[in-house]
């Protein structure tokens, strides 16, 4: 039994402008955004707020938008007046803020976000009559409740936030063998004292005290939020607030939900009567289909096939082309999942066989594959290598007669920096997740100045995140069974009903889709009694997202156009 992804929990590693909504459909000029972020140096976090001005960048990439990541260190004087909207990321505890930025952000009439930490350093400056000019204050942090400890692991913080209807609380988990917390607990405390000035749009409460502050506050052109909700982001998580609200500081968009549904690593091995099944079911209801295809199958340790190597190019995957040809007829869109959806003859990190492993990240090592290696001294603006397994899956699925997938998948959602920067030079379209780095050539064994690695879902299209991609989102998960009785790789539990939640929680962004995915083999005889309900569970997800409202849609529509 070939090892089942396990769902794709996306945490961060470690713990304006506002036109009317006809105003914002009729822009064509790039909104221009400036974000900027601490990056103190020398310091083991000296690239973390990189990290999250990344991941907000691919946000405001929902926009039709300019962007600029700048160190607040290496701000100059006027800059913001450049730009309709400017970000500051406050990650770092008291990093320094330069007057400039502070005197820009003062004396400017154009819109700033302000995130997390240093607002004492502008709030609290007499200088700028802070309280009185915005009409609220700001009076400190806030963190954990208590020291924790085994005998009080969860003493609490501000931890829930409200938001259209929505209680969406922030990670927390806690480690009595090493008595540490992995969690963002720190807030910053406002207080609205002129209500003519300064509103709370958003709240957030400590559940053990029932304490409540703002969240977001907002004073005409000067926006707060009060934690960084770029960290430890989930599906029911506050980075949804951050997602819709977007929407308000950098344009507005009409209601619009849409659902989506793929059918997963679909390879030489794929059972047709689990491929027919699903494709009469999702006809029969008219919901168009996406099938994230592998088109050339490799087990080259034998490790389904009696210890004897093995390769299928398409053009000999005959049960393969009878199961794509028959969900083509039916609705589907074929999409590229990998080239081999694994990588040379490497466990890597499961099997080495197709559709369980890593193609374009050694995840042995949690580095780049070798074929990365930088070796003329020249950094390279993309991996050839990779662009070369691209351009080989293509050829497969052209010379057997199918037009090009619409979308590239990339395997595990996890490439290195300059395989993914390949990607755009073989698809104008990508149907995925993925994982963002702060360097080309990613170090995290530094302990100065190391690097991060974040991975992002997004609720809506991205038309063009940090590396240049076209992004159809999955934000919902897939269903994972417990099967490690005969697949140890296979024991993680996610029910549709999870699935559902996702769902519910994802409405709460005005234009936020219900995506998903689904294997085909969860419907596979031999694994029953492990598994006997997935077509079951496959139609309940369905008939859920639909009374949510969703419409189903077909993701080649969303591709770049």
């Amino acid at each position: 039994m070939k090892k089942i992804a396990a769902i794709f929990v996306l945490i961060a590693e470690l713990f304006l402008l506002n036109p009317s909504p006809a105003t914002a459909q009729i822009l064509t000029t790039p909104i221009k955004v400036l974000i900027v972020y601490d990056a103190p140096s020398p310091d083991q976090y000296e690239k973390l707020g990189f990290a999250y001005a990344i991941m907000l960048r691919n946000l405001v990439g929902h926009f039709n938008s300019a962007v600029d990541l700048v160190p607040i260190q290496n701000y100059t004087a006027g800059k913001v007046e450049s730009y309709q909207a400017t970000f500051y990321l406050g990650s770092y505890y008291n990093n320094p803020i330069p007057a400039a930025f502070l005197n820009d952000v003062n004396a400017t009439q154009k819109t700033v976000v302000w995130f997390k930490y240093n607002l004492w350093q502008f709030a609290w400056n007499t200088a700028y009559n802070f309280n009185t000019r915005y009409g609220f204050s700001f009076v400190g942090l806030q963190g954990l409740n208590a020291p924790p400890s085994s005998s009080n692991p969860t003493p609490g913080f501000f931890d829930t936030v409200s938001y259209k209807g929505k209680s969406m609380v922030k990670y927390y988990a806690y480690d009595a063998a090493s008595n540490s917390v992995n969690a963002d607990p720190d807030v910053g405390i406002t207080q609205v004292i002129d209500t003519t000035k300064a509103q709370a749009l958003v709240t957030i409460t400590n559940s053990k005290t029932s304490a409540q502050a703002p969240y977001i506050i907002r004073s005409g052109n000067f926006w707060y939020f009060a934690d960084m909700p770029l960290s430890y982001i989930g599906p029911r998580d506050r980075y949804l607030v951050l997602c819709d609200i977007l929407h308000d500081i950098l344009g507005d968009n009409p209601v619009s939900h849409k659902a989506l549904v793929r059918l997963e690593d679909v390879d030489a091995l794929v059972n047709f009567g689990t491929m027919k099944t699903l494709s009469d079911y999702l006809f029969s209801k008219r919901i168009p289909f996406s099938i994230a295809t592998i088109p050339h199958y490799m087990d080259p340790l034998g490790v389904y096939n009696g210890g004897v190597p093995e390769e299928v190019p398409l053009s000999q995957a005959g049960t393969l082309k009878t199961s794509l040809n028959y969900a083509l007829a039916r609705g589907g869109k074929i999409l590229m999942h990998g080239y081999t959806h694994q990588y040379d003859a490497m466990r890597n990190k499961n099997t080495g066989v197709s559709a369980d492993d890593f193609e374009f990240w050694n995840a042995v090592a949690n580095t780049p594959v070798a074929e990365d290696a930088v070796t003329s001294g020249i950094i390279p603006l993309f991996s050839p290598w990779a662009l070369g397994r691209l351009q080989a899956g293509l050829a497969e699925f052209k010379n057997n007669g199918y037009a090009k997938p619409f979308a590239w998948e990339t395997p595990h959602y996890q490439a290195s920096p300059l395989s993914t920067k390949a990607v755009p030079l073989a698809f104008n379209t990508t149907y995925q997740r993925a994982v963002y780095y702060t360097s080309d050539t990613p170090n995290f064994t530094a302990t100065v100045g190391k690097d991060f690695s974040v991975g992002q879902f997004f609720p809506y299209v991205i038309k063009q995140d940090y590396y240049g991609q076209w992004i159809v989102p999955e934000n919902l998960g897939n269903i994972e069974y417990n099967i490690s009785a005969i697949d140890p790789f296979s024991n993680v539990v996610y029910t549709w009903q999870d699935l559902c939640l996702n769902a519910q929680y994802a409405t709460v962004v005005r234009d936020g889709f219900a995506s998903f995915f689904f294997h085909p083999f969860w419907l596979e005889s031999s694994l029953a009694p492990l598994v006997t309900t997935g077509f079951s569970d496959f139609k309940s997800l369905i008939q859920c997202i639909t009374s949510l409202g969703y419409t189903w849609t077909d993701a080649s529509t969303l591709a770049h156009p």
